[in-house]
């Protein structure tokens, strides 16, 4: 590790244990603190009870160097972070005045009467600093004592990440504890196992002892992580290494990084000065919402439809009920009257539609649990592809979604004929 600390994260929550919330503060903490050498060598989910905070801060203080906390910062009862971790190191829960202040400014924004337990959100150990919480009420916590640090962060990700990011990471770094980031290349691929991958890479991999490579799979998306811990290659090594890799994967290959489908095809309909429309069933507005989560999406996104049941497809894209009848709403026959329906309705040169089982019921055998039609729009022509996934109903929802992306983004990848043509 580049600081040569001992970093272990405690997090806190009922809801995690039971599954009703993944855990993802993990993930995110141990990929940016890896960037810059340091690893995390203890994680621990514990229950809300003060007892079991207690106990767990106690033991990584005693052992560890840097700890961070998250969740259990709010105003209710069920947060009790801060006063466990008080009770553990010895010391006294004091009131901030400049956070009481800035949580009545925040009421009188909102125009909402605070309660008096926001007040608690104000209370920290004696000698601890407040860290702003410029997206929720429960400020953040930094305690330096006897050559160790303590941070306590929110558990919500949208008020933990620009604290992390904006805050903390910056002191660390001004303590001397991060490194440089270390030389790295990310690839995204989408159409390829991650077994696959490895093994179309290999060949250029093994020119290069030492390297660190790391492959993240979700939803038919492949990440490979190439990075150099030790400094053995430089970023110039790193980048034309993934340079090859690409060319090596010819359509498999995304973007380096990790960008999104859906951004990486609005650029290209911005290019063309182009728009798109999709179509949903069993996906139910999750296509949509990958265009609508970019910023300036109008430009080249018209608009979607959801025609959960026949009577929509018929009303709302112009479906024939006698094709509906016939074929059935799974079927390639549907998947193209969609795609159809929602580019002339939306006046888009492109178009998606998405319909299936998604589980866990319906299905039929022809067409089981996890069978996706998918249709395409194009100025050139229209058509329909038939896919299987396993998993469950978000699972199956999300790579259909992956699945349609990608169609669009390998159609888009090809010059226009009036482009061919010059």
């Amino acid at each position: 590790m580049g600081c040569g600390k001992n970093v272990e994260v405690i997090t806190i929550g009922n809801e995690l244990l039971l599954g009703r919330t993944s855990d993802q503060h993990l993930a995110y903490l141990g990929e940016l603190l890896s960037k810059h050498r340091v690893e995390i060598r203890r994680s621990v989910v514990v229950t809300d009870e003060a007892e079991a905070i207690r106990k767990e801060v106690l033991e990584s203080w005693n052992q560890a160097d840097i700890v961070l906390t998250t969740g259990g910062l709010g105003p209710t009862s069920d947060d009790c972070t801060r006063e466990a971790v008080a009770q553990a190191l010895g010391a006294e829960l004091v009131r901030d005045e400049e956070t009481v202040r800035r949580l009545e400014r925040r009421f009188q924004r909102m125009n909402r009467r605070m309660t008096p337990n926001n007040l608690r959100q104000a209370l920290k150990p004696e000698g601890a600093e407040t860290i702003i919480n410029a997206y929720g009420t429960a400020p953040g916590i930094w305690w330096e004592r006897d050559g160790r640090i303590l941070v306590m962060l929110p558990g919500p990700p949208e008020e933990l990440h620009p604290m992390f990011e904006n805050d903390v990471l910056p002191r660390l770094r001004d303590r001397g504890l991060l490194e440089e980031e270390s030389p790295y290349v990310e690839l995204r691929t989408v159409g390829i196992g991650e077994s696959a991958l490895e093994h179309t890479l290999q060949p250029l991999l093994a020119g290069y002892p030492g390297l660190t490579i790391a492959f993240r799979a979700q939803d038919a998306i492949v990440d490979c992580r190439l990075s150099s811990r030790n400094g053995k290659y430089t970023q110039e090594d790193l980048e034309t290494l993934a340079d090859e890799c690409a060319a090596a994967l010819g359509e498999d290959f995304v973007a380096f990084g990790c960008q999104m489908l859906s951004k990486i095809i609005s650029e290209k309909l911005r290019e063309r000065e182009q728009v798109m429309a999709v179509a949903e069933s069993c996906t139910g507005g999750l296509l949509a919402s990958c265009f609508t989560d970019l910023p300036g999406a109008s430009k080249t996104f018209a608009g979607g439809v959801v025609a959960y049941n026949n009577a929509a497809k018929v009303q709302l894209l112009g479906v024939p009920e006698c094709l509906l009848n016939q074929h059935g709403a799974v079927s390639a026959e549907a998947a193209v009257a969609m795609a159809t329906g929602a580019a002339e309705r939306l006046s888009a040169e492109y178009a998606l539609s998405i319909t299936g089982f998604a589980g866990p019921g319906g299905g039929n055998p022809e067409n089981p649990v996890g069978t996706i039609y998918l249709g395409l729009y194009t100025p050139q022509g229209v058509w329909s592809r038939k896919v299987n996934f396993q998993g469950s109903r978000a699972t199956v929802k999300c790579r259909a979604v992956n699945a349609a992306l990608d169609w669009l983004r390998r159609e888009l990848r090809r010059p226009t004929p009036a482009l061919a043509r010059a």
